[in-house]
């Protein structure tokens, strides 16, 4: 696979982390960091002024983490380049090899991010994180594994339920980028909605992880932390969601965002189309996963990341006999390339962690 050439993932760096100082400064722009112990455990929240003399609290984040403690820090001397990151996004893109999302989506995630949607804890899945993967994993990634029509975004039903903090109206948010994004009835007939579409059938759609009974998964769950809108359930999205990464998306200025990490991803990505149908759409889709699966074993294999690979399917395989089926259905769809790089990837991770398990081709 072409790499992206070293100045161009040091850019990405630096574009990421002054993206980051403007989303906070944004995010804060009045008012003060207080420290709360929820459950003998200590968070920073965020008090706003609403003017009458009270106060408006956010959720900040675990008073644990040194990333979000020395940003408290440096909080009154961060301060907003617009200009100079939208130069670096340009030329990212342009000249480095690196993908941008479409305006739509760019645009959405953007709305969703200014509203806390990251702050929030969720995670962005599906096509338009893997457009991320070239600058995480610094490869060019083929054209035919980027399209989409939607937005996928993931959240952890306890965290949801924990922050104790909301999105605006969800409404709201998309309303900003287009009027005419609407509710999608759910199919099991609940008011409650997982998804929205506008006039053009473009659709951002929620979800969470579910670990009961598969008769849970046609029930919208309520979730307090995104702004009226409800999630599906779906199974394997724990292991998706489970550790994610900080990247930028390049858009405008760049915006941060929380993706799944790209060897969880690949490993969910055989497991997804294991269950796909095989008419229609979703055999358009399960196509689709494949291909990006292929991509990302290539990409780990060439960069180095062998051992990251091996951990997540080790721990996907442990998960039991429903799970190694899976996987194994969605490893002999791949075609001949994709395998031959699942197995040198797998060979070469066994050997560095230390461990094996059986290879599912």
């Amino acid at each position: 696979m072409k790499k992206i050439d070293l100045m161009y993932q040091t850019m990405l760096a630096e574009l990421g982390q002054r993206s980051l100082d403007a989303a906070w400064s944004m995010d804060f722009p009045h008012g003060r960091f207080t420290p709360v112990t929820v459950k003998q455990r200590r968070y920073w929240y965020f008090d706003i002024p609403d003017g009458s003399g009270g106060r408006t609290r956010r959720y900040v984040g675990s008073a644990d983490d040194p990333e979000i403690a020395a940003r408290v820090e440096a909080f009154k001397a961060e301060k907003d380049d617009f200009r100079a990151r939208r130069r670096m996004v340009s030329t990212l893109t342009r000249e480095g090899g690196m993908v941008a999302p479409d305006r739509m989506s760019g645009d959405i995630i953007e709305a969703l991010a200014a509203g806390g949607l990251f702050r929030l804890r969720a995670v962005l899945i599906g096509t338009v994180a893997y457009q991320t993967y070239a600058g995480i994993l610094a490869v060019r990634l083929p054209g035919s594994t980027l399209m989409t029509g939607d937005t996928d975004v993931a959240q952890d039903h306890a965290i949801s339920h924990e922050v104790e903090d909301s999105l605006p109206p969800i409404l709201d948010l998309l309303h900003q980028v287009d009027q005419s994004f609407r509710p999608i009835p759910h199919r099991s007939g609940a008011a409650a909605s997982s998804s929205f579409a506008n006039r053009q059938g473009y659709k951002i759609e929620f979800l969470t992880s579910n670990r009961g009974p598969d008769e849970y998964l046609d029930h919208p769950t309520k979730m307090p932390a995104l702004g009226g809108a409800s999630a599906d359930p779906l199974r394997f999205l724990d292991f998706l969601i489970r550790d994610p990464v900080r990247t930028v998306m390049l858009h405008k200025s760049g915006i941060p965002v929380t993706v799944p990490d790209p060897s969880r991803y690949a490993v969910h990505k055989l497991i997804v189309a294991s269950r796909r149908y095989t008419d229609g759409i979703n055999a358009l889709k399960r196509d689709k996963d494949i291909r990006q699966a292929g991509t990302l074993f290539a990409a780990l294999a060439e960069t180095r990341r062998s051992s990251e690979l091996a951990l997540a399917y080790i721990e996907a395989w442990e998960r039991g006999p429903g799970w190694q089926q899976a996987i194994k259905a969605g490893a002999a769809m791949l075609d001949a390339l994709g395998k031959r790089s699942l197995i040198e990837a797998l060979s070469t991770g066994f050997r560095e962690v230390g461990e094996e398990k059986p290879l599912p081709v």
